[in-house]
């Protein structure tokens, strides 16, 4: 059903897929946690990020993890500010408890980083994070392939940040001495960690296991920038198993690259507007 089908005929749909559904699969990108209100360039991150406003020129808080600072100690305060603001400042927004509480056992895999399935209390286990977590490091070169958290060093640094740079004597380092680095898919350095492999592994044989029942597929919010992880999968899984069901929520772009998919049902309308239905 297209985003110009009547709203409630389409709400209608949805029930039906969940009660018949044997499992459920949530793919997420960057588009929930906007939704749910982690806004990156609001009042909030010109608030918090006064002094790198003023300094550098941020206008948002994507955009600026791509500045190139001269100092590592710049470079490393602005990032205990960013880790702080994005994964510790605050629990799980209201939107991933709503979809806690009506999906408890789904499994889950995103794109995103800013673990609010794990702090909305989805089971470890039930979530599968493709590109890091903000809250981990990993060792510069990408060897070995090991990840800590890094909890401890953004609260013993905060304090310390004068003129937007840390003591040079804070710089994150892994257990071994050596250089940290965020554990996000920047480049072919990223770290993909025992959990990581065991994650993938989990997502994998779910996949395989759903797809013999009637399975739903429940995807928030995910654009272009990484199709080949979640969106396109997701239809090709629609496409391809006989009892799947794909439902997109999506404001910005709806429609799917598979021509005539069956089964498929798509809301533009604001996520929680259309949850609160059911």
């Amino acid at each position: 059903m297209t985003s110009t089908d009547n709203f409630s005929t389409r709400v209608e749909a949805l029930k039906r897929a969940i009660a018949k559904a044997d499992n459920i699969i949530i793919g997420a990108g960057s588009g929930l946690s906007t939704a749910a209100g982690l806004d990156y360039a609001g009042e909030d991150f010109r608030r918090e990020f006064a002094p790198w406003i003023e300094r550098y020129g941020f206008t948002d808080l994507y955009t600026s993890s791509f500045y190139p600072f001269e100092t590592k100690e710049e470079y490393w305060a602005y990032w205990a500010k960013h880790i702080w603001f994005c994964r510790y400042r605050s629990g799980a927004m209201p939107l991933y408890r709503q979809l806690r509480q009506l999906f408890p056992d789904a499994f889950v895999v995103t794109t995103n980083v800013d673990a609010q399935f794990e702090l909305a209390g989805f089971p470890m286990d039930n979530i599968f994070a493709t590109q890091g977590d903000y809250s981990l490091f990993q060792p510069a070169t990408g060897t070995p392939k090991l990840t800590v958290s890094n909890h401890g060093w953004v609260m013993r640094v905060l304090p310390l940040i004068k003129e937007c740079r840390i003591p040079t004597e804070m710089l994150p380092t892994m257990p071994d001495g050596s250089e940290a680095a965020m554990n996000l898919r920047v480049d072919d350095t990223f770290v993909e960690d025992f959990r990581w492999q065991r994650q993938a592994r989990r997502y994998t044989d779910f996949v395989q296991q759903a797809s013999q029942g009637n399975l739903l597929l429940l995807e928030f919010g995910i654009g272009y920038n990484t199709p080949g992880i979640i969106r396109f999968p997701f239809e090709q899984m629609a496409q391809k198993f006989p009892h799947t069901s794909l439902v997109r929520f999506n404001r910005d772009d709806p429609s799917p690259f598979i021509e005539n998919l069956p089964r498929f049902t798509v809301f533009t309308e604001d996520i929680s507007k259309v949850l609160g239905q059911l």
